[in-house]
């Protein structure tokens, strides 16, 4: 299993897919499938059946997990980058590699 780039609380785009271009902070990583959830990104509709919290029932809208290659990182200026890590004195830090600094 390769090691993820992207933590939950980040923020990304998306580089690829049918959301391309879109912009989101990641609310959860899924680490076996390599997949994140983004917050509004990939909305999918939801059939539910009626319930106590939900007596209503109807179509829902909810995020569906995006693969982990369709996303890249946003630095604080708004532009994509990739992620390295070093060793800076007894920390491992992640860094931009495209500005050098680290995140």
């Amino acid at each position: 299993m390769t090691k993820l780039k992207i933590k939950s609380g980040d923020t990304v785009r998306v580089i690829a897919g049918d959301n391309k271009g879109q912009e989101g902070v990641v609310q959860k990583v899924l680490k076996d499938k390599n997949k994140a959830v983004v917050e509004g990104v990939n909305l999918v509709s939801k059939h539910q059946k009626p319930s106590a919290t939900n007596p209503q029932g109807g179509i829902v809208k909810q995020e569906a997990p995006i693969h982990i290659s369709n996303l890249s990182l946003l630095t604080l200026k708004g532009e994509t980058t990739r992620v390295g890590y070093r060793v800076e004195g007894d920390k491992k830090v992640r860094f931009s590699k495209k500005s050098n600094e680290v995140i």
